[in-house]
């Protein structure tokens, strides 16, 4: 959220610039008080790698020299300090940074209204008790730093303040209740990406101005029933905290509220009934809690309500048919929570849903046909639920569906061939009962990206149409009676830039090999991150190209039948973190750059015909890793004996 608020801030701060510097040359000298807080702000600062403080000399006027500055017209006090590490350069964004602490001297700056620090990176140490004098400060953009310790405690005495920004620092500690006492003319707050503990302060209630709070990524524990009070906020981010308790009552009062994120924190209880008065509401976020209870019926009544997210949640019960009235939905997700009972046919009514995300819920079937009125459906998940589908609706096809995931829900027979016509990216039908033939007609699906067939009972030969997914780039097709050889998937083609693969797993099937030499060198593999062939009677060797795929991280290659040596080509594959190659016939030594390449977790060569002294390595590799290999020695085996 810290993103958006960017560019208005940009524009006041220009706004401020503009009228407070407008004719600076009939202006007063710089103050010799204030030219000397900023002289001493320099000093503390250790490296300026775009000069922002260059102009900054002490033989200049500071109120018509130094860049960053503006100063009162009458007075030449200094208003604006503005040097920011991210700024426009005749139109061109310019990011910089700058190391060094915030002087104390900046407290003197009696007539500051506008603090602009922000996006520095590397300023570091403490905030200065000091800012705490500047009585008559607007605006602080500290954030975007490495400012430790708390907030001083002095900054109750900044009563004119209107936005404070500390966000992405690595400030702590609790927020001492006195100070949000007096800030009642702050309408913006961003403590965001930070370490802050406790609970946050009841007093937060007498900030009843404010119109954002943004408190995300701290460690938080608790929403204090005054957040009711602050009537004017339109947006609050209290997500990816540690907030414990209940979801208080009292925000059902904040009836100007848009965009309501609690997201990622451990909050219990049920959803209040009261959230019916957030009559404004457009994005309401409740995932990643052990929220429980039913979804109260009043939710009907968020008549502006877009985004709905309650995923990963404890909540149960049937789904509201009171969801159908909120015609201004876009997006529904529900996933991992307890929910039983049919899909309410009302959903029906949500003309502008584009994603229905029921999965890994007890929702049983039909799927009601209402559904296809949905006409601006892009993504339909069902998967993981009791449907007892049999067979994909019909309907379906009469959606322009984007993604498809109907895993484990019950599907038997052939894959419907209406999926030949269709538009589908993302096509997961996995963990069901579907037998016969992969269809040749799989080869007009061109806009797949993603295919996930696996735990099906699939037993033909890859057809040779499959070479036309050009931009698929995940493909996993495991756990199936698949046969003949994996030529017609490595020879798939590609468009520029798109059509990689990203993963492949073809295990526990019946192909035949041998794997061809050239994987490795091939460009529709050139960016593969997991290659799992495992359990297939492949045979042959391990073609050394694959220590060419500088992408991969994992390889699996477990119960192949495979013969010869390891290659020791494949420590080139320097991304790599896991290499399976369990009971397989390879024999030799082991290679010492296989063993030794950087990111290495998992490693198991077990069951195999390998001998010699197994290399030293830094990873630590159990002694089941190297079993069955009467030849192998030396740690974490025993001893090598009579070795030359």
């Amino acid at each position: 959220m810290e993103n958006h608020s960017r560019k208005p801030r940009i524009l006041l701060i220009f706004h401020l610039i503009f009228s407070l510097t407008f004719f600076p040359l009939i202006s007063n000298s710089c103050h010799p008080i204030d030219k000397q807080a900023l002289l001493h702000f320099k000093k503390g600062i250790t490296d300026d790698p775009s000069g922002l403080l260059k102009t900054w000399i002490p033989q200049t006027d500071c109120c018509k020299a130094w860049e960053g500055i503006s100063c009162d017209i009458v007075s030449g006090r200094v208003v604006n300090v503005s040097r920011p590490g991210l700024y426009s350069d005749s139109d061109s964004p310019i990011d910089t940074s700058m190391s060094g602490t915030l002087s104390p001297f900046l407290g003197n700056l009696s007539f500051l209204k506008v603090l602009d620090l922000s996006n520095l990176k590397d300023l570091k140490g403490p905030i200065p008790p000091e800012l705490g004098k500047l009585s008559v400060l607007n605006y602080i953009f500290l954030d975007s730093n490495n400012l430790t310790g708390q907030i001083p405690i002095t900054f109750q005495k900044l009563n004119q303040l209107k936005s404070i920004y500390l966000s992405n620092n690595c400030l702590s500690g609790q927020i001492h209740r006195s100070i949000f006492n007096n800030l009642a003319s702050v309408s913006q707050l961003g403590l965001s990406g930070n370490q802050f503990s406790g609970p946050i302060p009841s007093s937060i209630g007498k900030m009843v101005t404010l119109t954002k709070l943004d408190l995300h990524h701290n460690n938080f524990s608790r929403i204090p029933e005054a957040i009711g009070e602050l009537k004017n906020l339109v947006s609050l981010d209290l997500s990816e905290n540690q907030l414990a308790k209940t979801i208080p009552e009292s925000i059902g009062n904040l009836s100007k509220l848009v965009d309501l994120s609690l997201n990622s924190n451990r909050l219990t209880g049920k959803i209040p009934s009261s959230i019916n008065g957030l009559i404004s509401l457009q994005f309401l976020r409740l995932s990643e809690n052990k929220l429980s209870g039913k979804i109260p019926p009043s939710i009907g009544n968020l008549a502006r309500i877009r985004s709905l997210v309650f995923e990963n949640n404890w909540l149960s019960g049937k789904i509201p048919a009171s969801i159908g009235h909120l015609t201004f939905l876009n997006d529904i997700y529900f996933s991992n929570n307890q929910f039983t009972g049919t899909i309410p046919p009302s959903l029906g009514n949500l003309k502008n849903l584009q994603s229905l995300d029921l999965s890994r819920n007890r929702i049983t079937g039909p799927i009601p046909d209402h559904l296809q009125k949905l006409q601006n459906l892009q993504n339909l998940d069902l998967s993981f639920n009791p449907l007892q589908l049999e067979k994909v609706p019909d309907w379906i096809q009469k959606l322009h569906l984007f993604e498809l995931r109907l895993a484990k829900t019950g599907l038997k027979g052939k894959i419907p061939d209406f999926f030949a016509t269709s538009s589908i990216s993302t096509l997961d039908l996995s963990s069901n009962s579907l037998t016969g033939n992969l269809p040749s007609w799989i080869g007009n699906m061109t806009n797949l990206s993603f295919l996930n067939l696996s735990n099906n009972g699939f037993s033909s030969k890859i057809p040779d149409e499959f070479k036309n997914l050009t931009l698929l780039t995940d493909l996993d097709l495991h756990s199936n009676k698949l046969s003949g050889n994996l030529k017609p998937i490595f020879s798939k083609n590609s468009e520029f830039a798109r059509g990689h693969y990203s993963s492949i797993d073809l295990s526990y099937n019946m192909f035949t090999g041998p794997i061809e030499g050239n994987i490795g060198n091939n460009d529709v593999t050139a960016y593969l991150q997991s290659l799992i062939l495992s359990h297939n009677p492949l045979k042959g060797n391990i073609p050394r190209s694959v220590g060419n795929l500088s992408y991969l991280e994992v390889l699996k290659l477990e119960g192949n039948g495979l013969s010869g040596k390891i290659p020791g080509e494949l420590g080139n594959a320097k991304a790599v973190k896991t290499i399976l190659l369990s009971d397989n016939y390879l024999s030799g030594e082991i290679p010492g750059n296989v063993l030794n390449v950087e990111y290495l977790e998992n490693f198991n060569v077990s069951g195999n015909r390998l001998s010699g002294k197994i290399p030293p390595h830094k990873v630590v590799i159990p002694v089941s890793a190297f079993a069955g290999n009467d030849g192998l020695c030396g740690d974490p085996l025993p001893p090598c004996k009579n070795l030359k």
